[in-house]
């Protein structure tokens, strides 16, 4: 006899063929925006995230409305420097955030004589804060505490900073403005 119509394969010890499973279109883009979704939400949550600058404190580093990344990670392989631009909740309102570039830290002894800045009896270099933006103000020495940080905005006369709140105490601080987007004309990193 012969089983000439068996579906079986001749050689039983060979696999059935099976063709895969494709998904169908909508499926596999809204697979590849979900996982595009959790990665924007990982970085803007744990890495970078965009800032609008809101005020005239920091001109002319950075602009009223400009529009920067702060890096919220980078604090936690490297120790917060002088010069760096951070971004902190405002030690009186802590639901307000302010940005203003670190001037002295722990154990540094500030003070202010007619608008120049001398951190440890050193006059500082401020190649960014342009005269016009300087002030006349002074402020007596004071010796940074432990955790903590003298900040200040570039614009001197426009800024609300560590000579009117004092120092800023580093649990406030959550990123490093590091790089700016908007407008293009600004596109860069920021220092």
């Amino acid at each position: 006899m012969s089983d000439l119509g068996n579906p079986l394969p001749s050689n039983p010890a060979s696999p059935v063929e099976s063709r895969p499973h494709s998904l169908p279109v909508v499926a596999v883009w809204a697979r590849d925006l979900f996982i595009s979704l959790a990665i924007s939400a990982f970085i803007i949550v744990f890495l970078y995230q965009p800032v609008k600058v809101e005020g005239t404190s920091m001109m002319p580093s950075l602009e009223d409305q400009e529009r920067i990344f702060v890096n919220k990670f980078v604090y936690r392989w490297e120790p917060i420097e002088r010069g760096d631009i951070v971004v902190f909740r405002y030690p009186r309102d802590t639901s307000k955030s302010y940005i203003k570039r670190v001037i002295g830290i722990a154990g540094d002894h500030v003070r202010i004589d007619d608008g120049q800045v001398y951190v440890n009896g050193e006059a500082l270099d401020e190649d960014y804060v342009p005269s016009d933006y300087a002030d006349a103000r002074s402020y007596g020495e004071i010796v940074v505490p432990a955790n903590n940080y003298f900040v200040l905005g570039d614009h001197r006369t426009m800024s609300n900073d560590s000579r009117d709140f004092g120092c800023v105490n580093e649990r406030y601080i959550y990123g490093k403005a590091v790089f700016g987007y908007w407008p293009m004309d600004k596109l860069g990193r920021l220092r």
